[in-house]
């Protein structure tokens, strides 16, 4: 899809390249015409830096850019996974997780960081269904992981 590599630049947006995964699973699955993307987490963390949680050391703002982050590279495993955007139906799910301290309420307004984007590169096949949730801890240290739902044409 022409429009999309062509939003991409007008929003700056260079698509990163695609890493292997870090365990016995594929950055996505085909299901028919449905494909399942798998969670991709930011920010990246050595091991044994402190973990800091969405709702104390991460703002929201902060957060917002991680989920951004990651849409960025799901679209990259997209483009991969579909053979390129013009083989786009829709983008049919996308399931965002926070990690936040207990008192946290504003998942959403995190997630959105991630949504946003994606309409605004996809158009209306950017706009999708929605879960964000929190949660105590996520691999590696991540403060925000995003897992997607696409169905190709």
């Amino acid at each position: 899809m022409h429009d999309v590599e062509q939003r991409l630049a007008e929003l700056g947006i260079t698509l990163p390249a695609l890493t292997p995964p870090r365990g016995n699973f594929a950055l996505y699955v085909r299901n028919g015409k449905t494909i399942h993307l798998s969670g991709k987490g930011a920010p990246l963390r050595e091991p044994g830096y402190p973990v800091p949680k969405v709702g104390a050391e991460v703002s929201v703002a902060e957060a917002q850019q991680y989920a951004r982050e990651v849409a960025i590279y799901l679209l990259a495993v997209m483009k991969e996974a579909l053979g390129g955007f013009d083989r786009l139906g829709q983008l049919v799910k996308v399931f965002g997780m926070v990690n936040a301290t207990p008192d946290f309420t504003e998942h959403t307004e995190v997630i959105n960081g991630a949504s946003d984007l994606f309409v605004a590169v996809l158009g209306d096949k950017g706009i999708h269904a929605r879960s964000a949730v929190g949660v105590g801890s996520l691999p590696r240290g991540f403060a925000v992981e995003i897992e997607v739902i696409v169905e190709q044409i």
